[in-house]
């Protein structure tokens, strides 16, 4: 059974999407997201993403009260006497995570909108980077209320920030246009984050590409990790008669007549290579990307996408 399937809305003719999840079961799903990353990625987990929190400073011979967890095997067997490795601590590693919550997140045609998938990433980012003390910052973009939270550990304060960007961000129905773009976004986390991080960056990446710059020089002092969400139905039209199909960043409508087998052609070839040069893009910037999307188990590809960075 899909993670998220228990936890869908009932459709409408006048909403066809699964709609938004329910603040109570956004909680429940905290707990389902929390147990399945500990499943999904076993033991510590260390790439780059993350990091193990500590360096080596010296092997010396054991002495009283020496946690026995600690012992080098390997000298002890050389030297035939038992000895420690000891270890420095590393400063406090932080994640940024950087949430697009523009009206084109509400879109969701399979399981889920974007935007469920989006705050289900946030929580699997809020678990892995509050362990161990390290800390993770917040930054929305796309609605009319942008928020920055520095950064903090303990993740249970996302599941209330996520909650109140629900009661605030954009209503389906509205015709209002975000008053923040990522590039900004980028921009501004780029002025918080002081010392080098991990930015994480979930959206659809849909709009004006004014974030190519920003990214850069994100990318030139951080290690940057962009999530894409994607919907089935954006990269293809259905045979579904003739349709108004409306941009929700802008409003703009536009009359298809889906019958068309060649319009539903360009359709789909237009998309491909839009999602094509966002992806040159940030390839380019030298981002890490992965594209999610509202139907299947995102979750097990998202933590399969994290494992690869174990070997990088």
């Amino acid at each position: 059974m899909s993670l998220l399937h228990p936890l869908r809305a009932e459709p409408t003719p006048e909403r066809p999407g699964p709609g938004p999840l329910p603040d109570a079961l956004l909680r429940a799903l905290e707990v389902s997201i929390g147990r399945r990353v500990g499943g999904l990625l076993a033991g510590d987990y260390r790439s780059t993403l993350l990091g193990e929190g500590t360096e080596l400073a010296q092997v010396r011979p054991y002495s009283a009260g020496d946690d026995v967890r600690h012992l080098d095997w390997n000298v002890t067997a050389r030297t035939g006497e038992p000895h420690v490795r000891v270890h420095l601590a590393e400063r406090v590693l932080v994640t940024w995570l950087v949430l697009d919550t523009s009206p084109s997140m509400t879109f969701g045609t399979a399981e889920r909108r974007k935007a469920d998938v989006a705050e289900g990433v946030a929580i699997a980012v809020g678990h892995i980077s509050t362990r161990r003390g390290n800390r993770l910052g917040f930054v929305t973009f796309g609605d009319e209320q942008p928020r920055s939270l520095p950064p903090r550990q303990g993740r249970l304060g996302l599941v209330g920030l996520l909650e109140a960007l629900r009661e605030t961000g954009p209503d389906e129905s509205s015709d209002r246009v975000g008053a923040t773009s990522l590039g900004e976004a980028l921009r501004r986390t780029g002025s918080m984050a002081k010392q080098r991080a991990v930015v994480i960056v979930v959206s659809d990446f849909r709009g004006p590409l004014d974030w190519r710059r920003p990214l850069i020089e994100l990318a030139g002092r951080h290690e940057v990790v962009a999530v894409e969400v994607r919907d089935p139905r954006e990269q293809e039209l259905p045979n579904a008669g003739v349709l108004w199909l409306v941009d929700p960043e802008t409003g703009r409508q536009v009359r298809a007549d889906t019958r068309s087998e060649k319009l539903r052609a360009r359709f789909a070839a237009a998309a491909a290579d839009e999602r094509a040069q966002v992806a040159r893009t940030l390839a380019s910037a030298g981002a890490r990307h992965v594209v999610l999307t509202t139907s299947g188990d995102w979750l097990r590809s998202f933590a399969v996408f994290l494992r690869r960075g174990r070997h990088r």
